[in-house]
């Protein structure tokens, strides 16, 4: 499953994120280090495909894609260093597969620290990059020797000089520019900044009209870092509690009181799902449907395999199509007989939303 770790300085609203994406009980308290040890949990991702699908075959059980999510203590400035709880806490996100920033954009008097969203972005972004900075330095240091008897190095070194130059401006390596290949090779090390992020504006909950102007303010400081970051705004106080109504109506209900819409918790989980290059496909019966997650640019036989290796194994073919015309058609068999149903090889390259059954043979 994949993984998304939120980071941000003490009290800046994580774990109340925490407990509305996964409905934990991490401690969210008004002071620094309410959180020592991380807390794991999962997230469902939300899809009303799925939802309509399962309708439409009437299934008795419906399962959704699901992340898991992180929750480490706030880091402080000097983190890197060790300061406050810094570098077990940064160990603690070391093998996620996407970060998630939370920044706070909301004064409270109680609360220490900035309420400023760029000073908050400024020292996360610093802590992460001398932590990267530090392992590159050793990993480099180590590779320079061993070329001497390894020629085979060389790629490893460049990517690792890349990586230095970067941060050792201070710069995270989503802002780098740095090559694909580059960003290949330096991926088993598992440095904090060579991933995608996704940033998270929250703001009070008397300031729900300032979101847009507070998440373009982080916007802009993200225009070196191409389609590597994704910013959002919420005011994560109101998800939360909304979150935590169990009844579909009165949650929507409260939603639409504030004018939030289905809320900006549903769409931060589909961003940070896209941002990693993930992608659903659905499968739908009257014994179940379910969501599939692949990554973008997989083919059939390897998305077949997500559900067993043996469908990858023995695939031969694939009957796809996508939700919305199922959903018209009214059922598989409409769209058999409507010769509405696809068959496709191995080659097939899966999309976003498609309708899949397999035939396999082993």
């Amino acid at each position: 499953m994949e993984r998304f770790g939120l980071v941000g300085l003490p009290n800046a609203g994580k774990s109340s994120l925490y407990n509305a994406l996964t409905g934990g009980g991490a401690l969210a308290a008004p002071y620094p280090f309410a959180t020592k040890d991380p807390n794991i949990g999962v997230a469902r991702v939300p899809d009303d495909r799925l939802d309509r699908l399962a309708e439409m075959s009437q299934s008795k059980k419906v399962i959704h894609a699901s992340v898991e999510v992180v929750d480490i203590g706030g880091l402080v400035e000097g983190a890197s260093k060790g300061e406050g709880l810094g570098n077990k806490f940064l160990a603690n996100i070391r093998e996620v597969d996407a970060i998630v920033f939370v920044l706070r954009a909301f004064v409270d008097d109680d609360i220490t620290g900035p309420s400023d969203p760029l000073e908050h972005l400024r020292i996360v972004e610093l802590e992460l990059a001398l932590a990267d900075l530090e392992a590159v330095e050793k990993r480099l240091q180590q590779a320079e020797r061993a070329s001497k008897l390894d020629k085979t190095l060389g790629d490893e070194i460049d990517a690792l000089r890349a990586a230095y130059e970067s941060l050792s401006d201070g710069r995270p390596l989503y802002r780098a520019g740095l090559k694909a290949e580059h960003k290949e090779i330096l991926a088993p090390h598992f440095l904090l900044t060579n991933r995608r992020v996704l940033a998270v504006v929250n703001v009070g909950e008397d300031a729900l009209d300032d979101i847009p102007a507070a998440t373009q303010r982080v916007e802009a400081e993200f225009n070196d870092a191409g389609d590597n970051v994704e910013v959002i705004g919420m005011c994560i106080q109101l998800e939360a509690e909304a979150a935590a109504i169990t009844d579909p109506d009165e949650r929507a209900e409260m939603l639409e009181g504030f004018g939030l819409g289905e809320g900006a918790l549903f769409r931060m989980v589909r961003s940070a799902y896209h941002l990693l290059g993930l992608r659903t496909y659905l499968t739908t019966g009257e014994k179940e449907s379910r969501a599939w997650t692949f990554y973008e640019g997989s083919t059939a036989p390897v998305c077949a395999g997500r559900i067993h290796t043996d469908f990858q194994r023995g695939f031969i073919r694939a009957e796809v199509i996508q939700w919305d015309q199922l959903l018209e058609l009214g059922s598989w068999n409409a769209a058999k007989d409507a010769g509405k149903m696809r068959v496709e090889g191995k080659d097939y390259i899966a999309q976003d939303g498609d309708v899949m059954e397999f035939r396999f043979n082993v």
